[in-house]
C-alpha cells in the first residue's frame, strides 16, 4: 500500500526462527495425527520457552487450523507468583488464545524434593485442564537446553537408555515440539513477537540441581571442551531414544512370550497375584532383554521400577547357585526361585520358573 508521501509499507519480514518454530509444531502434530479443528493448550509460566511456543501455536488459530488455548499453572512458590501469572494470562489473552485457565496448585512439601513435587501438581492440573476443555493434546515449551540437562543429570545417576534418552517428544497426549530449538531462539522469537518475559528466579538457585547444571555445569564443559555440547548431548538423546523404543518393544514382546499367572488361589496356598518367568526362557534372553522383561514384571505387579543393582541380583537366581531368594525388588515386590522338594510337588508348572510377588 502506497503512502501520500511516497512510502511503501511492507508487513514486518518474518523471523526465520518462528518459521522454524511453526514447521516444529506443525510436525509434531502431523505426527501425533491431531485431528485439524482441535483444541489444543499450551502450558504456560510465563517465562521465555512456554512464551515463545505460545506465541507460535497461536498462528495455527490465526490461519484456522486449530483453535488454541493455554493453560498458566501458578504454583505459589513465589511471593508474586499470582501477579506473574495474571500477567501471563493477560500475554496469552493478547494473542487471542482462547480459553486461557489459570489454575493455582498446592505443591506437596513432604515425600518427594521439590522439583517433582511441583511437577507432579502441574501435570495434575494439566490433566484436569485438558479433561474439562476436551482439547486434544497440551504442547510443552521444552528444547534442546532442557533436553541437554536432563540428559547430564541422567548420566550424573548412572542411569539406563531410556532416561538417557532424555524427555520424549511424545507422551499421549503431551507434546514438545521445542527439543530442537535453543534457548537462544525461543528468546529470539519473544523479541520478535514483543513479549513480556518473567524470569523464574529458581532457574539460578544454587540450591537445586537442574539449576547447578544449567548455570555452572554446561558452561564450564562448553569452557573446557568447546562449543556445541548441549547439541550433542541432544543428539544422544536423540539415537539413545530410538534404541530403547526397539529393546523396549522386543522385550514386551518376550514379556508376553514368558509370563504365565501362577495358578491356584490364595487359599489353596498359593499367591493368585504372583508372576512365573520361565527360567530357561529366561537365561536365553540378552542381559538388555532378560533386566526389561524382569521390570515390566516388577511394574505389573504393582511395584516400581527396580534399580540396577536390584535386577542384577535378581538375575544371581537363575544361575541355580546359593540362594533360592527371596530377593527384593521395587515397590515390595520380591522375586524366588521355586525350589523341588520345598512346598512344590514333582510335576509342579512352578518348578523351573521365577516367581515374582507383591509382598502384603
Amino acid at each position: 500500500m502506497d503512502h501520500p508521501d511516497g512510502a511503501v509499507s511492507r508487513r514486518p519480514r518474518l523471523s526465520p526462527t518462528v518459521g522454524t518454530a511453526r514447521n516444529l509444531i506443525r510436525a509434531a502434530l502431523d505426527g501425533a495425527q491431531i485431528p485439524e479443528g482441535s483444541l489444543l493448550l499450551v502450558a504456560c509460566s510465563g517465562g521465555t520457552d512456554s512464551l515463545a511456543l505460545a506465541a507460535t501455536a497461536a498462528y495455527f488459530a490465526q490461519i484456522g487450523r486449530y483453535r488454541v488455548g493455554a493453560v498458566v499453572v501458578d504454583h505459589g512458590l513465589q511471593p508474586d507468583s499470582a501477579a506473574v501469572a495474571e500477567n501471563a494470562r493477560q500475554q496469552l489473552a493478547a494473542l487471542d488464545l482462547d480459553p486461557v485457565d489459570v489454575r493455582r496448585v498446592e505443591v506437596a512439601t513432604a515425600g518427594m524434593g521439590p522439583e517433582a513435587a511441583a511437577r507432579t501438581a502441574r501435570y495434575r492440573a494439566l490433566d484436569a485442564a485438558m479433561e474439562q476443555h476436551g482439547a486434544a493434546a497440551v504442547l510443552l515449551g521444552h528444547t534442546l537446553d532442557d533436553q541437554a540437562e536432563q540428559v547430564l543429570l541422567g548420566l550424573t545417576r548412572g542411569s539406563g537408555t531410556r532416561s538417557l534418552s532424555g524427555m520424549p517428544a511424545r507422551r499421549g497426549a503431551y507434546l514438545r515440539p521445542f527439543l530442537a530449538l535453543r534457548r537462544t531462539e525461543t528468546e529470539e522469537i519473544c523479541r520478535f513477537s514483543r513479549l513480556d518475559l518473567w524470569h523464574d528466579p529458581t532457574n539460578a538457585d544454587p540450591a537445586l540441581t537442574r539449576s547447578r547444571v544449567r548455570t555452572q555445569v554446561l558452561p564450564y564443559l562448553e569452557d573446557a571442551l568447546g562449543p556445541g555440547i548441549a547439541e550433542s548431548l541432544y543428539r544422544t538423546s536423540r539415537i539413545l531414544a530410538q534404541d530403547a523404543a526397539y529393546l523396549e518393544e522386543l522385550a514386551a514382546a518376550e514379556y508376553s512370550r514368558l509370563r504365565v499367572p501362577a495358578p491356584g488361589t490364595a487359599e489353596e496356598g498359593r499367591d493368585a497375584g504372583a508372576l512365573l518367568l520361565s527360567e530357561e526362557g529366561l537365561r536365553a534372553l540378552p542381559p538388555a532383554l532378560r533386566q526389561r522383561v524382569l521390570a515390566l514384571a516388577v511394574v505389573e505387579l504393582g511395584g516400581v521400577q527396580p534399580s540396577f543393582e536390584r535386577l542384577l541380583a535378581a538375575e544371581n537366581l537363575l544361575r541355580r547357585a546359593g540362594s533360592a531368594g527371596p530377593v527384593q525388588l521395587g515397590g515390595n515386590v520380591s522375586a524366588y526361585r521355586q525350589v523341588r522338594g520345598a512346598g512344590v510337588p514333582q510335576g509342579d508348572p512352578s518348578y523351573g520358573s521365577l516367581v515374582l510377588r507383591k509382598n502384603l
